[in-house]
């Protein structure tokens, strides 16, 4: 009897090493597969992400200009997609890509515009309008400067002389026209101008939040009475369109969308990030600071005002402006008036594009490109003057993109979400 135990409890044990070692081989087998199926996983992300920004560089390396959506050849790997939409959001380009492999898919959406060159992007571009630059005061151009053909002198004003050591510290060049914009630019501002785009409409209600990622469909908060921002949050792919007026107050907190009315005031002490474009006139208040990458633009040809004044964008002191500050439209002979004025403690960190006059007593660290500067000084008016105006490309990051010019090289301004 003892052996039939001894021999009943040895089968036991072995038949439950058995059922232990199968147990063991089954977890084995099934981590080596669970293992492979995330390496698996983790290489099509890899590739994924790799893809999406194949996708991005087909746009900031393309020579022509993507329109739409588009899929990119992988060669015949069905399995694997690729596609981009290339258009713009206000004065920056934006670009989609989206990619998939097998199950796993990926998109980004970034801000673009043209990529900082040293060589190619000359802090001061003056157009060649047969007159010199006039420098007085302090005034210092610091970098590479393209100046009209008869060149670059001192003046006086309000018995003020030129106290700087040097003209330019930098290169110069001869000018010629300004450098012209990517036209599809051109055509895309017109028509946020005339509102001539799609999107989902909404109603603004105060002392809300609103955002919109800008995977989602463009949303729309237009009204043909004035619009007055206050204690709300509204953030991304949104427009605020207005047929008179907007007034942006310092409780408000806007993050990448777009302002567009005849007329935009933005109060003392608002920051934020966004893009305000008009078509009469951009009031900042002073102590505004408007992060990167922030836009003004002004499109409007030059008209004189009943009352004297002229439409314009006017940055007050000690606010600063961190993106670009840009003046589409034709001028005149007998323009005296400033279509931009950039007061004396204001600063533009970026890039500025004015098609008509700078009046610039502030600093721009970046570039400016411009038809003509004036000065009205103690009742007289001077012509392609600069009085106590700081130009400094050298205090640009690398990292800035701006405006876009014909085929000009891209780079990316912001990442969105």
């Amino acid at each position: 009897m003892m052996r039939k135990k001894l021999k009943s409890g040895a089968l036991q044990l072995v038949t439950f090493i058995i059922v232990v070692i199968a147990v063991l081989l089954s977890s084995f087998i099934l981590f080596i597969h669970i293992h492979k199926q995330f390496r698996l996983k983790t290489n099509h992300t890899i590739e994924t992400v790799a893809l999406v920004d194949k996708g991005i560089r087909e746009v900031l390396y393309s020579k022509g200009n993507l329109k739409d959506t588009v899929t990119i050849n992988l060669h015949d790997k069905t399995y694997k997609s690729l596609k981009v939409h290339h258009s713009f959001w206000g004065s920056f380009e934006k670009v989609y890509a989206k990619a998939k492999i097998k199950t796993t898919s990926l998109s980004k959406t970034a801000l673009i515009g043209s990529a900082i060159s040293t060589k190619n992007k000359p802090a001061l571009y003056v157009k060649d309008n047969n007159k010199p630059l006039v420098l007085v005061g302090d005034t210092r151009i610091n970098g590479n400067a393209v100046l009209p053909k008869s060149g670059i002198k001192t003046g006086h004003i309000s018995g003020k002389s030129f106290y700087g050591e040097r003209y330019v510290y930098g290169r110069t060049e001869v000018s010629n026209d300004l450098p012209m914009l990517d036209r599809n630019l051109l055509q895309y501002l017109e028509e946020l101008k005339a509102g001539n785009f799609e999107a989902l409409d909404i109603n603004l209600e105060p002392s809300k939040s609103y955002t919109n990622s800008f995977k989602n469909e463009l949303q729309l908060a237009y009204t043909e009475s004035e619009i007055v921002l206050s204690n709300s949050t509204i953030v991304g792919h949104i427009i605020i369109r207005s047929k008179s007026k907007i007034t942006v107050d310092a409780t408000a907190k806007l993050s990448d969308v777009i302002l567009i009315a005849p007329v935009i005031e933005v109060q003392p002490n608002v920051t934020g990030r966004f893009q305000a474009i008009a078509t009469k006139g951009i009031n900042i208040g002073t102590n505004v600071e408007l992060s990167y990458p922030s836009a003004l633009v002004l499109l409007q040809n030059y008209t004189k005002e009943g009352n004297g004044n002229s439409k314009a964008i006017t940055i007050a002191d000690h606010s600063k402006i961190a993106g670009q500050v840009v003046v589409l439209g034709n001028t005149r002979a007998n323009n005296y008036d400033a279509q931009l004025k950039i007061s004396a403690n204001a600063i533009v960190e970026g890039m500025v594009y004015c098609e008509q006059n700078v009046e610039l007593r502030g600093t721009v660290y970046g570039s400016v490109y411009t038809d003509n500067f004036i000065i009205k000084e103690g009742g007289s008016i001077f012509q392609n003057h600069l009085y106590n105006a700081l130009i400094d490309s050298s205090k640009l990051t690398s990292k800035y993109a701006g405006i876009s010019f014909i085929n000009s090289k891209k780079s990316v301004a912001k990442w969105l979400y």
